[in-house]
C-alpha cells in the first residue's frame, strides 16, 4: 500500500509500505477513505518531538471502512464506517473506566521507555513517535487499529466524511479545551491560536455560552475565519495583546485562557521569543512557551488556563510564582476523544455545527509531502488539509 512516511526532519515521502495485518484478536483493519494533516504533525515534520524513526507512517486523523475484524472484536462488522480516535484505548484499565482515555494504562506498547521520560506512560497514539507506542499512522491506504472494539466512533448514514472526520481529534480537542474551562455566561474566553484546533475551540466556547471570545493570531485568513464565527480578533503582529485584552475586559483580564498553539509559539518584537529560539537552537530548551507566559500574565486572578496545545519536553522561564499567587487553575492533556464523541456527533447531526468549515485544501495522498510544507508555512491561505488515498 501507499503511505506518507517520515524519513527525517522536514522529509515526508509518499512511499510503498507493507500492508497491515491483524496482530491481535481485538484488532481491525480499516480502509482509509479520508485523512488529514494535523497541526501537531508539524511538530514531527519540524523535528521537535523525540522518538521518531525513519520509515514511520504519519497521521492520526483518519476514517474509513472496516475491511477485516479480529476474532475477539464483536463490536465491529465488515463494511461499517468508522472514525478512529487518535488515542488508542483498551476500555478496561482504571483510567479508561474513569473516561481518561488518553492516559490508558495498556495501549502504549513502549510503556517502559515512556515511563522513563514522563514518569508514567500516556496512551498509545497513532503515527506519533515511539514514546507513544510507535503505531503506524493513518495517512495511508490501510491502517491496523489495536483495541478496535473500543477505539472507534461508528458513523451513521447520511453524514459525509468531511462532516465527521474531525471527531477523531480536532473537534473533541477544541471541545475538551473549552469544557475544562467550566465556562460561565459572564466569561471572556481568550484563545491563542486560530489554527484548526483554535477554530474548533472558539466554536465550542460559543456553544457553551461564553459572553465574549477573543482569538489571537497573526494569519489574516485564520483571523477572518474566527471573526466569521463571532470572535473578537487580535493580530499580535500589529497590536499589543496585553493592552487589547485589558481594554476588552475593563482592565480585569479574561477569566479563561486557552493555549491552542503549543510548543512552536511565535511572537513579534518580544525578548522572550528571541530567548526561546536561542535556547532551542543549542538544545537547552525543547519548546517555546511564549503563549504560556502571556496567558499567566493576562489571566484574571482565580481564572483558568487550559492547554490543548502539544508540548513535548522542557520549557524555561515560566512565571510560576505569578500563577500560584493569582490562584490560577491549570487544565491540560491529550484529548479523551470518546468521552465527548457521542455528544459531538449528536450536535453535528442536529446541525449545530458542521466541522468541515475549517477545510481549505483537498488533495490526494500523493500530494501530501508538498502540502506539509504549504500547511507549515501557512501559504495559499492554508488552514486545514484533507487527503484522499
Amino acid at each position: 500500500m501507499k503511505a506518507l512516511v517520515w524519513q527525517g526532519k522536514k522529509d515526508i515521502r509518499y512511499e510503498t509500505v507493507p500492508d497491515p495485518v491483524i496482530e491481535h484478536p481485538r484488532d481491525a483493519i480499516i480502509k482509509v477513505s479520508t485523512c488529514a494533516i494535523c497541526g501537531s504533525d508539524l511538530h514531527l515534520f519540524d523535528g521537535f518531538m523525540p522518538g521518531m524513526k525513519s520509515g514511520d507512517i504519519m497521521g492520526h486523523e483518519f476514517m474509513g471502512e472496516v475491511v477485516e475484524v479480529g476474532s475477539e472484536n464483536p463490536a465491529l462488522r465488515i463494511g461499517e464506517r468508522v472514525v478512529i480516535p487518535f488515542t488508542i484505548f483498551c476500555g478496561e484499565c482504571d483510567q479508561c473506566r474513569r473516561g481518561n482515555f488518553s492516559v490508558c494504562e495498556r495501549s502504549n506498547r513502549n510503556k517502559d521507555a515512556a515511563d522513563k521520560v514522563f514518569g508514567h506512560a500516556t496512551a498509545g497514539l497513532f503515527g506519533y513517535t515511539h514514546l507513544t507506542g510507535g503505531y503506524p499512522g493513518g495517512q495511508a491506504e490501510y491502517v491496523r487499529v489495536p483495541f478496535a472494539d473500543k477505539t472507534h466512533v461508528k458513523i451513521p448514514d447520511g453524514l459525509t466524511d468531511e462532516q465527521v472526520l474531525f471527531l477523531g481529534d480536532i473537534f473533541p480537542t477544541g471541545w475538551q479545551a473549552a469544557v475544562q474551562c467550566e465556562i460561565e455566561p459572564t466569561d471572556t474566553v481568550a484563545i491563542w491560536g486560530a489554527g484548526p484546533v483554535g477554530q474548533m475551540t472558539l466554536r465550542s466556547a460559543i456553544l457553551l455560552g461564553a459572553k465574549q471570545v477573543v482569538v489571537i493570531d497573526r494569519v489574516p485568513e485564520r483571523l477572518a475565519m474566527a471573526r466569521a464565527a463571532g470572535a473578537v480578533t487580535i493580530d499580535f503582529s500589529e497590536e499589543s495583546v496585553l493592552d487589547r485584552l485589558k481594554d476588552l475586559t475593563q482592565g480585569k483580564g479574561p477569566e479563561k485562557c486557552i493555549d491552542a498553539v503549543g510548543m512552536e509559539s511565535h511572537a513579534t518584537r518580544s525578548f522572550d521569543a528571541l530567548y526561546d529560539r536561542a535556547k532551542q537552537a543549542v538544545m537547552l530548551e525543547t519548546d517555546r512557551p511564549h503563549v504560556l507566559r502571556e496567558m499567566i500574565y493576562v489571566c484574571r486572578p482565580a481564572g483558568t488556563l487550559s492547554v490543548p496545545g502539544v508540548y513535548g519536553g522542557l520549557i524555561d522561564k515560566i512565571p510560576f510564582g505569578a500563577a500560584m499567587n493569582k490562584g490560577l487553575t491549570w487544565r491540560m492533556g491529550q484529548t479523551h476523544v470518546n468521552r465527548w464523541s457521542d455528544e459531538l456527533l449528536r450536535r453535528i447531526q442536529e446541525g449545530q455545527i458542521d466541522p468541515s468549515f475549517v477545510i481549505t485544501h483537498r488533495v490526494s495522498l500523493a500530494d501530501g509531502p508538498d502540502m506539509y510544507k504549504t500547511f507549515r508555512d501557512k501559504e495559499d491561505g492554508c488552514i486545514k488539509v484533507v487527503l484522499k488515498p
